[in-house]
């Protein structure tokens, strides 16, 4: 059996570089790529805390944040390809305004 503290040391290392894909990165797929990290890093701790309390209500709320975690994915991808559409460069530092 694979103790807690692993799983935990895990998630956060996957937190971490998550965020600094937020923060370093410029490119919007990375970034989004980067926030998705970081939501399964926290379903990997959910999951591994549930799971050593021998409750159920933290994977059945993992659940539901990966369904939430699919649709933004899929907004935030129409919104991308939109901008790309409209100002030709996905590059987050040259899109200074939202205005068509």
């Amino acid at each position: 059996m694979i103790p807690l503290n692993y799983y935990v040391l895990l998630s956060g290392i996957l937190f971490t570089i998550g965020a600094l894909g937020v923060l370093l990165r410029r490119n919007p797929l990375v970034m989004f790529m980067s926030i998705e990290l970081m939501l399964n890093s926290a379903n990997l701790a959910m999951v591994a805390f549930s799971s050593a309390l021998q409750q159920l209500n933290g994977q059945i709320f993992v659940f539901f944040v990966i369904a939430v975690a699919a649709a933004e994915v899929a907004v935030g991808l129409a919104l991308i390809v939109q901008i790309f559409k409209t100002k030709h460069t996905i590059n987050v530092d040259e899109m200074s305004n939202l205005r068509g």
